[in-house]
């Protein structure tokens, strides 16, 4: 019953249902996690008609939620990880905002690491496994940049060297993997400020300047990505060490924001669960209300979606939003 009374509440009406008594609220801390793990992906659209807004748009179900709650904040949106906005407030300062749960915190930073949110790149929210500390680890300016609430200090870290810099970064198995230019696979080391490269077998021999790393039922996915084409997809297999070409997606689905120099991408296996279809990548068209659908054999133009966004075609982005996914570390892990 519960299932078919929450799939008809927009997102602050779920939080009203947990704010009925105690009971309620316990029961829906309980509840709500496999109630999100459930439901589709999500289009987080940031809209600046008139002022800036915030919805989320459900593709199969045709459906726009406002985010009221987000009324007010003046922020900008950087992207969404573990449950999280992750945003940039005007005195560089970061805040982060859970849209179901209405926690918020707030992360100061120094002005010479983080300028503007027009200079990040990528960010990452992950927790700690069994605590409530929290790691949140930032691109900017080909800079790595990590803060722990544990010390509640930023780290930086040096993404220079014959590996290649930084460009993307994934948890997996607990652990932060990132990736360079020159497609070298890291560990991210939070004890101390370096990163460990595993020795690989070979290297694709291209430049992965917009590679993204996706962590899809546990295996290590990388994307290369270019200007919303995905050109090619790699596995990296740990048992050899070394990068394998997928030819096909198979039973996986493929998501890519509006920004491709910024957006997350993701992989959903067993897509017809929630409306989509396997073996295809969803793109959202830059600048426009289309999700365009390509095949991943032969990259051809299946279909286009018209969005539901809620105020035409005056907006800043499309985001995916895989609500559920909420990204663990283990500090024993990585030495």
């Amino acid at each position: 019953m519960l299932d078919i009374i929450l799939k008809e509440l927009d997102f602050d009406d779920h939080f009203q249902f947990a704010g009925v008594c105690k009971n309620w609220r316990a029961f829906h801390e309980n509840y709500g996690r496999n109630f999100l793990a459930s439901q589709e992906p999500l289009l987080l659209q940031i809209s600046d008609h008139v002022e800036e807004s915030y919805s989320f748009i459900s593709i199969p179900d045709q459906k726009v939620y406002p985010l009221e709650m987000m009324k007010g904040f003046l922020c900008s949106c950087v992207t969404f990880s573990s449950g999280y906005f992750i945003t940039t407030k005007s005195n560089n300062s970061f805040m982060l905002i859970n849209p179901f749960t209405r926690i918020k915190n707030v992360i100061n930073t120094p002005i010479s690491e983080v300028k503007s949110c027009y200079s990040i790149d990528r960010a990452l929210l992950a927790f700690g496994k069994c605590s409530k500390e929290f790691v949140l680890v930032v691109l900017c300016e080909h800079r790595l940049h990590v803060f722990q609430s544990r010390s509640c200090g930023w780290v930086s870290y040096s993404t220079t060297g014959d590996q290649g810099r930084v460009v993307d970064f994934v948890v997996l198995h607990n652990i932060i993997y990132i990736v360079t230019h020159k497609a070298n696979i890291g560990v991210l080391s939070l004890n101390y400020a370096n990163i460990k490269f595993p020795k690989l077998k070979s290297t694709p021999n291209v430049t992965f300047s917009h590679c993204r790393l996706v962590n899809c039922d546990e295996q290590l996915l990388v994307v290369d990505v270019m200007f919303q084409e995905i050109r090619n997809v790699y596995k990296i297999d740990f048992s050899t060490m070394d990068y394998v070409k997928l030819k096909t997606l198979g039973d996986i689905a493929l998501f890519v924001g509006s920004d491709s120099d910024r957006s997350n991408c993701y992989a959903l296996s067993n897509p017809n669960r929630w409306g989509y279809e396997r073996n295809l990548v969803y793109v959202i068209d830059h600048l426009s209300v289309i999700c365009s659908v390509y095949s991943r054999d032969d990259k051809k133009l299946k279909k286009r979606i018209t969005l539901l966004a809620s105020h035409g075609t005056s907006f800043l982005k499309f985001e995916w939003c895989f609500r559920h996914l909420e990204y663990n570390i283990d500090y024993s892990l990585v030495e």
